[in-house]
């Protein structure tokens, strides 16, 4: 049995190639540090490390340690999160639009996990109004969803603007305007359709993207302009000012939407947890993720 304090001294050290350095990021003494990993080579009997007066370098043993130790402290940090975590215990069907699916939602998610590992969750990623079907026919316990800002349905999580989006330099003088739109029906489709009806500008749509991923492409290969929440650009893409001749799109809300049913113990600890992070929701993948598209 490897001592988990030995495993994660080693880690720090294997990390940064330096016992000063792993001293501090653990709150020890360097001799401390040095003492652990010679107790940790005593015990698997083989050299962890090459170390002299400028360098510290891993040898292949220390390289396979490596590997190891990061298992053996993920899996004793799982048992630990379930034997001392919340008694909580479910099934929530939580949905959420594929935009926000790839915000910070899967660290919400993996925190709330580990929080309550009794509790069994299915994520369904869809489009916003799919979603609200499966929620009206009890399929889905919970959704994360755009709703226009004269609604009064479900929790608030957040307000966000609707922009026009772009490659540098993808709009010209011509008309009509090009536009890389969702397949209706969607919101953020109809805002920006319905502003431009009523600024008079001719448009034609040059891409119908079937997701987020296919709208992010479509702008990066300059088709036209998409339209997102102004918290989520994606990287490489500007916002298109108004002042470009095109008109503003308004406001959107991010809602928590409930099943009719008395939500489940389970369903509003999520709940909680997701009005409860605190942390915007920034962009974390949409930008990195289309690169493979």
């Amino acid at each position: 049995m490897y001592d988990p304090v030995l495993l994660r001294t080693f880690l720090a050290v294997s990390h940064s190639l330096s016992f000063t350095q792993a001293a501090a990021a653990l709150g020890l003494g360097q001799p401390t540090v040095s003492q652990h990993i010679r107790r940790l080579e005593s015990v698997v009997g083989r050299d962890l490390f090459i170390r002299d007066t400028h360098s510290v370098r891993r040898t292949a043993d220390g390289d396979a340690m490596r590997d190891f130790a990061s298992s053996i402290l993920a899996a004793q940090d799982r048992a630990v999160s379930y034997f001392t975590g919340s008694g909580l215990s479910g099934r929530v069907r939580f949905g959420v639009t594929d935009d926000l699916a790839l915000t910070s939602v899967p660290r919400i998610l993996r925190d709330f996990r580990q929080l309550y590992p009794r509790i069994d969750l299915e994520l369904t990623v869809a489009a916003n109004d799919s979603l609200q079907r499966q929620l009206e026919s009890g399929h889905v316990d919970i959704a994360f969803v755009k709703l226009p800002p004269d609604q009064t349905r479900g929790r608030l999580v957040r307000r966000d603007r609707l922009v026009w989006v772009g490659t540098p330099g993808v709009l010209s003088d011509d008309r009509p305007v090009p536009l890389i739109v969702d397949r209706a029906p969607s919101i953020s489709r109809s805002f920006a359709v319905e502003a431009m009806d009523r600024a008079g500008i001719q448009y034609r749509v040059t891409t119908t993207a079937r997701n987020v991923l296919g709208a992010v492409a479509a702008c990066r290969a300059g088709l036209g302009l998409g339209i997102f929440l102004r918290s989520l650009i994606p990287a490489g893409l500007v916002e298109i000012p108004v002042g470009a001749g095109l008109p503003e799109l308004g406001e959107i809300d991010l809602v928590l939407l409930s099943s009719r049913r008395d939500p489940s113990a389970s369903a509003e600890a999520l709940t909680e947890a997701i009005l409860g992070d605190g942390q915007p929701l920034s962009a974390e993948a949409i930008g990195t993720a289309a690169t493979d598209i």
